[in-house]
Formats: C-alpha cells, sequence, structure tokens
C-alpha cells in the first residue's frame, strides 16, 4: 500500500489484520506471538473486507476455514487454554447468524477468564442502503444490532464507524486480552462498509508490540495474616484451580504442599494443578469429586483456595463446609474471586504468592494427626477408584443396568481406565460437558504429564470436538496425543469440525462413549425428580406426527435405542473411524491409530446407567414443590435435607 511521510494508507480491515499480526506476549522473558492465526467463515458482512484483508496478508496471519462459527470460537478459546493465556486466535464471521453464532463461544470464554479475539461484520454504518440482509431492526434504536447480544458476554465490546476508532480501539483491546484479571471475550464488531474505508494510518501503528503477561507480586502483610491463619489450623486443605495451571503455579505448589503437608484438591478448572504428587495429593473435590476428598472437605478448619473462581459443583452448593468453625483464605489475581467465603485475600500471581507464603510460614507443618486421616482416606479412594475402572473386571449387566440389551459390555468408567493405561506423557485428554467431565475429575489421573483439558465453567456441549483442533495447535508434537472424551449425544450436536481437522492434516482422536442419549441429565432426573423423561435418544413409538397428534395419551419417546451409525457419520466427515466392543478391542484401535496422520474417531459402545462411585456431595437443584406424580415425594423431601446443610460464609 503507499505510504506518504510516516503514514500508510489502508483500509480497515487491512489495519486491523496488520495490527493483529505485529502483536506479542512476554511472560517471564518468553515472547510469543499473540494471535498467529485466524479462523472464520466468510458471507457478504465479511468477504470483502476481512476477507480481501487476511487474503493479502495471509503470509503474516494464517487463515483457517472451518464449519461452525462457534466451533471455530471454541477451537480458538481451547488454544487459549493449552498455551496458559499466552496466546489465543482471532474468529471472524459474516452478519447476522454468523456472528450470532459466536456468542454462546464468547460467553464461555468470559466465564472462563479465557482471551479470544471475535471480528463479527456488522451492519452497514452509513445506512442509506436501508435494511440489509439478516439486518435487526429496533424501532427505537436504529444503531442496534445482533452484535448488541455480545455486550453481557463479553469483557471488551467495540463498534467500529470510523476508521480512525482502530487507532485506540485495538490496543485497549489487547490490553484486556493481555491481562489475566479482565481476560475474556473481546469483540470488535466491523460494519461492512466500514471494513473497506480506507485511511492514512500512522506507521508506527504497526510496528510489533508486546503486551507483559504480569505477575502481581502480593502485599506483604497479607501474606503475613494468611500465614498466621494457616499455622493455627488443625485440618487446613487447599483448593487449587486453574490459576495455579495458567500462572505456572504447579511446582511452587507442590513445594508448598510437600513442606506443609496440606493436602491439595483440584477443581475442574485446576486437574492437572499437581504433576508430581506426594501423600497430600486428593484429587478431585465437589459433586463430581472423590468421596473421601468431600469427607476431608467437611471436616476441614481451613480452606486455602488458589485461583478458583469456586463454583457451586466444588462447593456443592455450600453445603460441603461443615466445620463450624471453618475459615477460608485465599491467593488470587483477581480480589473479585480470592474475597469469595468472606476469605482472607493474597491479591497476586499464584506463583508469587505461593513462593511468599512459603517463606513466611517457615517449617510449619500439619498436625500428624491430620496426614494419617489424610493418607486413609487416600489409600480408600485408590481402590475404590481402580476398581471402578478396571477395564479387565466383568461389570454384572442386568435389567437394571440395561434394560434394553445393547451389546455393550464395558462402563464408561473401564472406557477411561483403558484411556488411562494407554496415556503417555505429554498426552492430553479433554472433555467438556455431560458425564465425561465429571468421570474425568473423578478417576483420571492427571498428573506426570498426563494432562486433563476440562472445560466446566461454561460447561457447553460442543466445545469438546474444537477444542481437540486448538489443543493440536498449541501442541504440534505427534508424539503427544490429543483426545477428545465425549458422548454420543455431544458428537452428534457438532461433528462438522472434523472436516476442518482433516483439511488441516491434524492428528486428534475423538473417543466416543455410546451409551443412548444424555444419560448424566437422566441421573440428575432420577435424582432430583425421581422419573426419567426426555433424556434417551429412543423412537417415538407408536410413530406420529406429534404436532398433528389429538389422541390421548400422547406417544412418548419411550421405544427401543435409536439406531444411528456414528462410524458412517465420523467416517463421512473424513475420519478414520471404527466401532469397538471390548476393552481388548479399544486398546487395539488405540495402539493402532497412535501414529495416524488424520482425525481418528472411535466409537466405543458403554453400559446404559452405569455410574461411578458417587461423590456423595448434595447440589442445589430443586424438585417441584407440588406435584400429582407420585415420585417427586421422596425427591423433595431429600432434597429439604440437603437444605439443612447449605451454609453461608462470609
Amino acid at each position: 500500500m503507499a505510504s506518504t511521510k510516516g503514514t500508510i494508507r489502508l483500509t480497515v480491515a487491512q489495519a486491523i489484520v496488520k495490527y493483529i499480526a505485529a502483536q506479542y506476549t512476554v511472560t517471564d522473558g518468553v515472547r510469543v506471538r499473540f494471535i498467529p492465526a485466524a479462523l472464520g467463515i466468510f458471507g457478504h458482512g465479511n468477504v470483502a473486507g476481512l476477507g480481501q484483508a487476511l487474503d493479502e496478508y495471509n503470509d503474516d496471519l494464517p487463515f483457517v476455514q472451518g464449519r461452525h462459527e462457534q466451533a471455530l470460537a471454541h477451537a480458538a478459546i481451547a488454544f487459549a487454554k493449552a498455551s496458559r493465556r499466552r496466546q489465543t486466535l482471532a474468529v471472524t464471521a459474516s452478519i447476522g447468524p454468523g456472528a450470532l453464532n459466536m456468542v454462546t463461544a464468547a460467553g464461555l470464554a468470559t466465564v472462563n477468564r479465557l482471551p479470544v479475539l471475535l471480528l463479527p461484520g456488522d451492519i452497514y454504518a452509513t445506512r442509506r442502503q436501508g435494511p440489509v440482509l439478516q439486518q435487526l431492526e429496533d424501532p427505537t434504536a436504529p444503531d442496534v444490532s445482533v452484535n448488541d447480544a455480545f455486550r453481557p458476554v463479553s469483557r471488551f465490546f467495540d463498534r467500529i464507524t470510523r476508521p480512525e476508532q482502530i487507532l485506540t480501539s485495538l490496543p485497549r483491546a489487547f490490553r484486556v486480552l493481555a491481562n489475566p484479571v479482565e481476560t475474556g471475550a473481546v469483540v470488535v464488531s466491523l460494519p461492512q462498509d466500514i471494513q473497506s474505508h480506507a485511511f492514512d494510518y500512522p506507521v508506527e501503528f504497526f510496528a510489533e508490540r508486546d503486551w507483559k503477561i504480569r505477575r502481581p507480586e502480593p502485599e506483604a502483610d497479607d501474606v503475613t495474616r494468611v500465614a498466621d491463619i494457616l499455622r493455627k489450623a488443625q485440618k487446613p486443605l487447599i483448593i487449587a484451580g486453574g490459576g495455579v495451571i495458567y500462572s505456572d503455579a504447579t511446582a511452587a505448589l507442590e513445594r508448598f504442599a510437600d513442606a506443609t503437608g496440606i493436602p491439595v484438591a483440584e477443581t475442574f478448572g485446576g486437574k492437572g494443578a499437581i504433576q508430581n504428587p506426594g501423600p497430600w495429593h486428593v484429587w478431585g473435590i465437589g459433586l463430581e469429586g472423590s468421596p473421601e476428598t468431600n469427607r476431608l472437605v467437611e471436616q476441614a478448619d481451613v480452606i486455602f483456595h488458589i485461583g478458583t473462581r469456586l463454583t457451586d459443583f466444588a462447593t456443592g452448593s455450600q453445603s460441603l463446609f461443615q466445620n463450624p468453625d471453618v475459615k477460608f483464605v485465599s491467593l488470587n489475581v483477581s480480589e473479585f474471586d480470592g474475597v469469595k467465603q468472606g476469605a482472607a485475600t493474597i491479591v497476586a500471581d499464584a506463583r508469587t504468592g505461593l513462593e511468599a507464603l512459603f517463606t513466611e510460614l517457615g517449617p510449619h507443618r500439619v498436625p500428624p494427626p491430620w496426614s494419617a486421616e489424610v493418607a486413609k482416606r487416600q489409600t480408600a479412594w485408590r481402590t475404590a477408584r481402580d476398581a471402578a475402572i478396571d477395564p479387565d473386571v466383568l461389570f454384572p449387566t442386568s435389567t437394571a443396568t440395561d434394560p434394553d440389551g445393547t451389546d455393550a459390555v464395558i462402563t464408561q468408567g473401564q472406557l477411561l481406565g483403558v484411556l488411562q493405561e494407554h496415556a503417555r506423557d505429554g498426552d492430553t485428554l479433554i472433555a467438556g460437558a455431560g458425564g465425561p467431565p465429571g468421570d474425568v475429575q473423578k478417576v483420571w489421573d492427571a498428573t506426570n504429564g498426563r494432562f486433563a483439558h476440562l472445560e466446566f465453567g461454561f460447561s457447553c456441549m460442543g466445545y469438546e470436538l474444537p477444542a481437540a483442533i486448538g489443543v493440536r495447535f498449541a501442541d504440534p508434537d505427534p508424539a503427544h496425543r490429543v483426545t477428545t472424551f465425549i458422548g454420543d449425544g455431544t458428537f452428534l450436536m457438532s461433528p462438522t469440525e472434523i472436516v476442518t481437522a482433516a483439511q488441516e492434516g491434524l492428528p486428534i482422536t475423538i473417543v466416543i462413549s455410546e451409551n443412548h442419549g444424555y444419560q448424566v441429565i437422566r441421573r440428575l432426573q432420577m435424582w432430583r425428580v425421581g422419573h426419567h423423561f426426555g433424556n434417551e435418544f429412543r423412537y417415538r413409538e407408536p410413530s406420529t406426527n406429534i404436532a398433528q397428534s389429538t389422541k390421548a395419551p400422547a406417544p412418548r419417546m419411550e421405544g427401543a435405542y435409536l439406531d444411528v451409525d456414528l462410524v458412517a457419520i465420523a467416517s463421512g466427515l473424513g475420519a478414520h473411524a471404527q466401532r469397538v466392543r471390548t476393552a481388548d478391542e479399544f486398546r487395539k484401535a488405540l495402539n493402532d491409530t497412535r501414529d495416524e496422520t488424520r482425525p481418528v474417531v472411535i466409537v466405543v459402545a458403554t453400559i446404559p446407567h452405569a455410574n461411578l462411585p458417587g461423590s456423595n456431595v448434595w447440589w442445589d437443584v430443586a424438585p417441584a414443590e407440588v406435584s400429582d406424580q407420585p415420585w417427586l415425594t421422596a425427591a423433595r423431601d431429600e432434597y429439604a435435607a440437603g437444605l439443612k446443610n447449605q451454609k453461608w460464609h462470609g
């Protein structure tokens, strides 16, 4: 493009692409491209603007074509998570439905504090065209478009209506992306005409720029206060969240736990925060945690939560902390999260905070009786866990567990047992919604490099498969296997990015637990309603057009399980796909495909309604207060009993 005396004439879209390509992050002296690629689907709202710019500057910002905008945004978010928030990807979509398809992913990114840059097209800024294709018209607010739906689920939103606005907007957007406290979805909304408008931009705007991922230092008096509380504790326990992983605080936490003996439990986001475990490592906490860990939490007199948002799955809807004298202390880069439960808080980076606290505590160790209790509970859980996932133990099938006589012979827990056998140093197992993330949280050994990538802040079905693409972009080492573990429900919701993985030549593995439905919700339904309805994949019998049916009783979906060929679907989308039945067949399939260079899909029939040992934690999901259905009485009574254990901490 022509340039004169310190300026260069570019379209808005060209300037955005050039700016993005010149941004870097620096963490502990390590410098990497902040956004090394863009993903998207073109339409009339972005093809002539961003599409042209990405074509012209493809060498600077490579482009990945996708099948669904939500899935592409999920891939970008997974890349950011796997990159520990040092990098992310940009995603563009056309106006209207293309843009709105990214709103769910924006919510996921913001909830999970993960950076992603979204560049949706928008309606014309000039308005002389009248209403355009896919425009939402608000008679009271002509400047409103569907992109305003991003505002409540984003950490930064701006609509560019003048070319020069990006001179201030883009630096502000990247500041948010790079800030671990504020990060989340960053949305720069781009009217389709403005994308193609030209402007004389300062040349220095496109100079390489470094964004420092900062490590806030703790204040000394906060460290002293927390250390004093921990010294007095008889039964302290640490809850490690995702902040431990993002801040590279794993080694610091292990050193701290080795020195003090304080047991460490992990949230979904913190799964894998411990890589070199000691006798103090007590696995997962909460609704899908180890039942033995939860019994320790009930006894604890001081809870030290690190880098976590403390959602209801971790706290059992505030019913888990049963010690009447329990106190809370915390370490969090975000004061908003740190002060939860009324905690005495160290506002700092997890690594720097743990290092300061380690020095302050000196030779302190927990009382021996607490260490003995921790060891006893851990031994009990390992015995129960190993038995539950042993793939070579014949599960006692019955009409109660397998009412329709499927050909399944292993449970979902045993499927995880085979995956655990197969896992090597550097492998990543991904799960995000339904039963799989809960089972992974409960029984997966995410230590010694066998990583778990769990998205359970938003629990978004459809994240998991494109997440494998994002994780593979972040870890291209072919020796490291990237495996997504999902149910047939999630697979059927959004399988199409298999095509994108095949197109990009990405070796990813999708393991599908075929259990014929949304079985984890059926399990919840049986617990909180006492009767199942609408969650299994069954034929309606007798078959009818239900919208035209006038007969009572209305036919229900209570026929045989649906006959769906998941292997054919995956094969048709470009994967090497196969179906296995036994543990040995699954082992062979994993071994045979370990070095496959294209997407792999392995469908494993698993026994419906065969669950891992329960966590014995209450969860606040309220049954109907009134109903003529007799089975609800017991469910309501059980719920009411649990309410008595719900406490306010503050």
